[in-house]
């Protein structure tokens, strides 16, 4: 199958890596050009708990029309410039082309929308942890799985196609669900309590539940989270979202979050669309949300101090 990624960033990368590994023609997208000559000098490194090698049958580029019409278009892109991204890389979605968002956050659904027919496009979720070592080299942090489903809920060929090529790749376990957006609020929810507690204190993911004060302000943030979710008659697949929230703190505790990674790295943040948009969700509903309110506002002051 040929795939492009499009923002192949350590998720991005470690997907496009082994979807390259089981022969598939992959092609990464990305305006990093440092990572993108690495791997066409020498590959992909990548290493971690799927361990060490060099992938070499990637193609990376800024070029969209250098890539040209794929079967598959994978989005890794941060959420904050989900629209940008599939404006600028239009060229490489045809009409039978299949649009798969793993993005965190909400609205990416939307935003591809602008671009891309309804019908094109499916959702999911990824539980693989990866980090960045530098250009051309990507960890594999941690095994997950990857959920996927039609926006429509069924249970369609095409999704049984892909959730084989991605089994095919070792990307297992690999589920398809007929309530996508259920899934996609419950990574969410997780994010509410995970990535700005981290981002604000330093703390690895673990860490949250080993201080009274972090583990009673993730729970705050993901119970406020669950409301608006009730009031927006979503159908969570987890209803016990706190529980879930503990468990993949220790499932990952290791990990340092994405939202961390990027204060650490003095780069713009998702807050606006995890957080952020439970705020901006709970307005219509009339729903009090100060916790996720003060987590929204204290991690958009990080990123004001780290440009200073």
């Amino acid at each position: 199958m040929k795939i492009v990624i499009i923002g192949a960033g350590a998720m991005g990368s470690v997907y496009g890596g082994f979807l390259a590994e089981a022969g598939n023609e992959v092609f990464f997208l990305d305006i990093f050009k440092e990572h993108i000559d690495s791997i066409n000098t020498d590959g992909l490194w990548m290493e971690g708990c799927s361990g060490n090698r060099y992938i070499k049958n990637i193609k990376a580029t800024s070029n969209p029309d250098e890539v040209g019409i794929v079967d598959l278009a994978i989005v890794f892109v941060k959420s904050t410039i989900t629209d940008i991204a599939i404006e600028q890389n239009k060229a490489v979605i045809g009409e039978n082309t299949v649009v798969l968002t793993l993005q965190n956050g909400l609205g990416n659904i939307e935003k591809l929308k602008t671009v891309v027919n309804e019908e094109q496009i499916i959702a999911g979720t990824t539980a693989h942890g990866s980090n960045m070592l530098g250009p051309g080299k990507v960890n594999h942090a941690g095994h997950g799985a990857t959920v996927i489903g039609e926006l429509n809920g069924k249970v369609s060929d095409r999704i049984k196609a892909i959730s084989q090529l991605f089994i095919n790749a070792h990307l297992e376990p690999v589920m398809i669900s007929t309530n996508v957006m259920g899934l996609i609020w419950d990574k969410l929810l997780v994010n509410v309590g995970v990535n700005p507690l981290t981002a604000i204190t330093g703390l690895r993911n673990g860490q949250l539940l080993e201080y009274p004060e972090t583990e009673w302000i993730g729970c705050e943030a993901v119970l406020e989270g669950m409301k608006v979710a009730e009031a927006m008659g979503i159908k969570l697949e987890t209803p016990d979202a706190v529980a879930h929230f503990k468990d993949v703190c220790i499932g990952t505790a290791p990990n340092i979050s994405s939202m961390l990674a990027d204060v650490n790295n003095k780069r713009k943040t998702e807050i606006s669309n995890i957080n952020g948009a439970i705020v901006r969700e709970a307005e219509t509903y009339n729903i009090e949300t100060p916790i996720n309110r003060v987590l929204t506002n204290l991690v958009l002051l990080k990123e004001k101090m780290c440009k200073k």
